[in-house]
């Protein structure tokens, strides 16, 4: 029966194309940890050198400012991973980790990480995939900032959580909106930014809050008013 049941890592994206039997045998070799939500799973600058696969649950990937503002730098669901940096590296941490909800975690040593890109080449393929993600998101993040102004990068975040309504094809909405806080992490800017950048919008029929769900009632005007026309955002 046990040989039979799925395995924790069956959907980690970077296994995709192992057999159930590897995933197992690979599930066995990794340690296992349960966070719950907001508690810290790494700090920056440790010396963990394990690559972590995400089970079950969300976690941020956040640095901190000198005055000790919170910036997010990405947001991992399961069936995706971090840590690769260190452990190809053997570099201490780059940045924090925090659960956003309660999460299960596989740790695989690093020397294990290295073995499995060696003798697997699509795996090192899609580890440099990530990395030149890491590249192009820096890149994209330090002209944010270089270029434009707070409530600028506000509008751009909001149009970057919202996703196509499933029911309703042309109209956009984002499920379970973030606290301002958590935008504010997003857009390298404050909660009271993210606060009254909301208001206006809403104010000017723009957006519409429902709860949780803010809906995008004239994502044309948002996209103008964060200027990404011009540039050829796409989302």
């Amino acid at each position: 029966m046990s040989n039979n049941k799925e395995s924790r890592l069956a959907s980690i994206s970077l296994l995709e194309g192992r057999s159930d039997e590897e995933k197992r045998e690979l599930e066995k070799r990794c340690r296992w940890w349960r966070y719950k939500a907001n508690e810290q799973i790494l700090d920056k600058d440790s010396n963990d050198r394990d690559v972590y696969f995400v089970a079950e649950g969300t976690v941020q990937i956040v640095n901190f400012s000198m005055t000790g503002r919170e910036i997010a730098l990405a947001r991992l669901h399961s069936g995706n991973f971090f840590g690769e940096l260190s452990a190809i590296d053997g570099q201490p941490r780059s940045a924090s980790v925090v659960a956003l909800e309660d999460c299960l975690l596989g740790s695989l040593s690093p020397q294990l990480f290295i073995d499995q890109i060696i003798g697997h080449p699509e795996l090192a393929v899609r580890v440099l995939g990530r990395l030149a993600t890491i590249v192009r998101s820096c890149d994209e993040r330090i002209m944010d900032l270089s270029t434009l102004g707070a409530v600028d990068r506000v509008y751009r975040q909001l149009l970057l959580l919202a996703d196509e309504s499933p029911v309703d094809p042309g109209s956009w909405l984002i499920r379970n909106l973030p606290t301002h806080k958590a935008i504010a992490a997003m857009a390298s800017t404050t909660r009271e930014t993210v606060a009254r950048s909301i208001s206006q919008l809403g104010a000017g029929n723009i957006v519409e809050r429902k709860g949780r769900i803010l809906y995008l009632r004239d994502r044309d005007r948002l996209e103008k008013l964060a200027g990404v026309l011009e540039e050829g955002f796409s989302r």
